[in-house]
């Protein structure tokens, strides 16, 4: 039989299924009877539930719908409410921000009143979601790096939709929210302040929004390398150094420890690792 397992010849453990972690007092219960996928299997966590929402969950969720459902109304309607044109005209259609002789005014909801109010409930929706991963992280005992990601993003996309326009004077200078529309935006930006390419600002905003990706592609890459891939049964295996030896003990960052010791290059961006022999037990 073949021991040696890789991304094609992975095998799939079979076993009751697991309910979650103790969510402690004051949350309110996971919700669905989890279920294995064997698709899903293919590629990571074969276990599909129960799902977590709780009130910060749920009022994201009604928040992110409603703002949806706006724009979606708001393209609709410019297009006579013509299914077939609102699908042939997808990628061209927006809800633009109000004209700029508005300023910070209340506008009329067809000249961008619609607009300012999807804003606001996309920016709750966001928010909620973002106090809601934290708040997980923090109650499951895990880090919080990923909230503080998001974060990074939502920063940007505040300044954009919410503190750039503040301080220009006018919602108009707001992104509209459309596919093709934003981009022009964007371009239009460019050009109106010197063309983005040349601005060493944002070269290294663009290296660090790639170079964060990254990491974080291969942080996940190692987890599943080390649990999901076979490599702590390599490790195992490569780690008999002497008769009496049978196992190495590696100390490192979290997951990192878990690291094979033939891909030191990924074992080297969670710190510095101390492998020991251990005696067989």
């Amino acid at each position: 039989m073949a021991d040696y397992l890789n991304l094609f010849t992975t095998v799939q453990a079979s076993g009751p299924v697991h309910h979650g972690e103790a969510l402690g007092p004051g949350n309110s219960p996971r919700t669905g009877h989890p279920g294995i996928s064997w698709l899903l299997g293919k590629i990571g966590n074969a276990q599909i539930g129960p799902i977590y929402l709780g009130g910060l969950g749920l009022a994201s969720l009604i928040c992110g719908l409603i703002a949806f459902n706006i724009i979606g109304m708001n393209m609709l309607a410019s297009v006579n409410y013509d299914p077939v044109q609102f699908v042939r005209q997808l990628f061209w259609l927006a809800l633009e921000p109000p004209p700029p002789e508005y300023g910070l005014s209340l506008p009329p909801l067809n000249q961008g009143g619609w607009f300012l109010i999807c804003g606001m409930f996309l920016s709750a929706s966001v928010l909620l979601w973002w106090v809601r991963m934290y708040r997980r992280a923090t109650q499951l005992g895990l880090g919080t790096h990923v909230a503080w990601a998001f974060a990074a993003a939502l920063w940007l996309f505040f300044v954009l939709g919410f503190f750039r326009p503040i301080l220009m004077g006018s919602w108009g200078e707001a992104v509209p929210y459309g596919i093709f529309p934003h981009l022009d935006w964007t371009a239009a930006l460019s050009i109106r302040y010197g063309n983005l390419f040349y601005n060493p600002f944002h070269a290294l905003s663009i290296v660090f929004l790639y170079g964060s990706v990254l990491l974080f592609a291969m942080h996940g890459a190692t987890i599943l390398a080390v649990t999901r891939f076979g490599g702590e049964r390599r490790l195992n295996k490569s780690s008999t150094v002497a008769p009496h030896l049978s196992a190495l003990h590696c100390s490192g960052a979290g997951p990192w420890g878990l690291t094979p010791p033939w891909s030191p290059s990924i074992a080297g961006l969670g710190g510095l690792r101390f492998c020991v022999p251990l005696p067989a037990v």
